[in-house]
C-alpha cells in the first residue's frame, strides 16, 4: 500500500524500494510519532476540521495503538517504508476508514521533524541522568580515597604530586558541562514544527502555539522552510553526546593503564572484566576499551550528519533521512558508554600505595621547591636552574627524590648560582633542611592552595561542592 501513490501507474522498482525503506530504525520513533499525532488530531479540531466524535475516536485509536506499540505488538510491515505509514495503517485496523483523516494539514516532513524534536528532548533527559550518575559514582570514589596522592603527568611524564580526588574531579567538571551543553541543545530543539506542512504551511488554521503547548514544547517554529529542512538540532545534540563520548574514552584509556599491573593503581571490578581465549593468566578492561571506541563511533555520527545537510537546498530533500540513524545510534550508544563506566569506577578498587610511590618518584617535587626559593627571594628563572641541577646531580648517582639531596649538593648548588641572593642563601644555617621538608608530597600538595588547586583543603571543598550540587538523592542541578 502507498498512501502517496494516486499519482502513479507502476510499481516502484524493488530497488528503489529498498533504498528508501526506513522502518528497521525509525520505529524506534513511534511513540513519539504517536504523541505529535494526538496533538495534531485536537489541532485539527480546534480548527474545525474534524468534529468532537471524529476526535475522540482518533484519539482512543491512538491511544490504545500505543499500548500496542509498547507491549511490542505491532506487526511491521517493510512494504509501508517508515513508521509514519505503518502507525497510519495500523490506526485504520483501529478506526477505519476515519484514519485517513489523520494526515489533514500534516505532511511526512513537518511530522518526522517533530518526532525528532520530541526524541532529542527526551533522549537529553536520560543521558543527563546517566552522566548525572557518573559524576555521583566519581564524587563516591574520591571521597573514600579522598587522602590519595597520585602522580599528576603532563606528557604522560611525572609533573607533581595530586591527590586521586582533584583528578577525579577534573572529569566531574567536563560531565558538567556536557550535561550543560546537552541542555542547550534540548533547549534549542524545544519548538514544535507541526502547521509547518511540507514546505509552505498548513492549508488549514490549526492553532500552532496550542499544538506546541500540548507537546510540551515552548514554541512553534517561526518558519516552515527552516522547520522541515533543517537538522541542525540534531547536529547540535550529536556534538555534546560526541563530546562526552570524548571524555568517556580519556578516562577509559586511564583506566585501562592504571589497571596494568606495571602501575597496579587500580584493580577494576571483575564483571567489568573479561578474560582471554588463549592467555589463562589474562584480566583485561574491555568494556573501558569498548568506550574508547565507542567515542570514535560517536564522532563519526556527528560528522555524519554535518556532512549530510552541508550542501542541500531549501526545502526538505530525502537525504535528511539519513540524519535518523546515527542520532538513534548516537544516543543508544552513548547511553550503554555511561552505564558501564558508571559501574567500573563504582566498584574501582585503589591501591593508594603504589599511587603515593609513583608520585614521589620521578622528582615530582621540583616546582614546590623552586617556589620556595622564590619565597626566599630568589627570581624563578634562577630558582628553576638551581633544582634542575640539584635534579640531575641526584639522577647521576642515583637517587630518586629532592628529598634525598644532601647539605653539600644544595650549598654547591646555590654557591654556583648567578643571583646573589641564592649565593647567600648558601651559607644560611638550615637552609637544606628547610628545602628537604619543601620537598615532601605533603609540602608540595600544600603549596597548591588557590581555587582549583590540589592543596587537600581546596580539594575537600571542591568536594563538598560537587556533593551539594549533586545532592543526597535524585536529580541534580545542570
Amino acid at each position: 500500500m502507498r498512501l502517496w501513490g494516486g499519482r502513479f501507474e507502476g510499481e516502484v522498482d524493488p530497488r528503489a524500494a529498498d533504498i528508501g525503506r526506513s522502518i528497521d530504525v525509525d520505529r524506534a520513533l513511534a511513540l513519539d510519532d504517536l504523541a505529535g499525532s494526538e496533538a495534531h488530531v485536537r489541532g485539527l479540531f480546534g480548527a474545525g476540521v474534524i468534529t468532537a466524535e471524529e476526535r475522540d475516536a482518533l484519539l482512543a485509536g491512538l491511544a490504545a495503538l500505543g499500548t500496542e506499540v509498547t507491549e511490542g505488538r505491532v506487526a511491521w510491515d517493510p512494504e509501508l517504508e517508515d513508521v509514519h505509514l505503518n502507525l497510519e495503517v495500523a490506526l485504520g485496523r483501529q478506526v477505519g476508514a476515519l484514519a485517513g483523516k489523520l494526515h489533514t494539514g500534516r505532511s511526512r516532513n513537518d511530522q518526522v521533524a517533530t518526532d525528532l524534536r520530541l526524541f532529542s528532548r527526551r533522549s537529553a533527559d536520560e543521558l543527563d541522568a546517566r552522566i548525572e550518575a557518573l559524576e555521583r559514582a566519581l564524587v563516591g570514589l574520591a571521597e573514600r580515597h579522598a587522602d590519595a596522592v597520585l602522580p599528576g603527568t603532563t606528557h604522560l611524564q611525572p609533573a607533581q604530586p595530586v591527590l586521586l580526588a582533584h583528578h577525579l574531579l577534573a572529569y566531574v567538571e567536563m560531565l558538567e558541562r556536557d550535561r550543560a551543553r546537552l541542555s542547550d541543545a534540548a533547549r534549542r530543539a524545544n519548538r514544535s514544527p507541526l502547521g509547518s506542512g511540507a514546505v509552505a504551511g498548513a492549508g488549514f488554521r490549526i492553532d500552532r502555539d496550542a499544538v506546541a503547548r500540548d507537546l510540551g514544547f515552548d514554541a512553534p517554529t517561526a518558519n516552515s522552510i527552516d522547520a522541515t529542512s533543517d537538522r541542525d538540532f540534531v547536529v547540535e545534540l550529536l556534538a555534546a553526546i560526541a563530546l562526552c563520548g570524548a571524555h568517556l574514552s580519556r578516562l577509559g584509556e586511564e583506566l585501562t593503564w592504571w589497571s596494568n599491573p606495571a602501575f597496579a593503581f587500580v584493580r577494576l571490578p571483575e564483571p567489568f572484566t573479561t578474560g582471554s581465549s588463549m592467555m589463562p593468566n589474562k584480566r583485561n578492561p574491555d568494556p573501558a576499551e569498548l568506550v574508547r571506541a565507542t567515542a570514535a563511533r560517536l564522532s563519526g555520527e556527528l560528522v555524519t550528519v554535518l556532512g549530510l545537510i552541508k550542501g542541500l537546498p531549501l526545502a526538505y530533500q530525502r537525504d535528511l533521512q539519513g540524519s535518523v540513524e546515527p542520532l538513534l545510534d548516537a544516543v543508544g550508544a552513548l547511553w550503554l558508554a555511561l552505564d558501564a563506566m558508571t559501574g567500573i569506577v563504582a566498584g574501582l578498587e585503589v591501591d593508594a600505595g603504589r599511587m603515593r610511590a609513583a608520585a614521589e618518584a620521578g622528582f615530582s617535587t621540583a616546582t614546590a621547591v623552586s617556589d620556595l626559593l622564590v619565597e626566599r627571594g630568589v627570581a624563578f628563572r634562577e630558582a628553576h636552574a638551581i633544582v634542575g641541577r640539584v635534579v640531575r646531580g641526584l639522577e647521576v648517582r642515583g637517587a630518586g627524590s629532592l628529598v634525598e639531596a644532601t647539605d653539600d649538593e644544595w650549598s654547591v648548588a646555590l654557591a654556583g648560582s648567578s643571583d646573589p641572593v641564592a649565593r647567600s642563601l648558601g651559607d644560611e644555617a638550615g637552609i637544606a633542611d628547610a628545602l628537604r621538608a619543601g620537598a615532601t608530597v605533603e609540602a608540595s600538595l600544600a603549596r597548591a592552595d588557590v581555587v582549583g588547586g590540589t592543596a587537600p583543603a581546596r580539594v575537600a571543598a571542591a568536594l563538598a561542592a560537587a556533593r551539594d550540587r549533586l545532592g543526597p538523592d535524585g536529580r541534580g542541578t545542570r
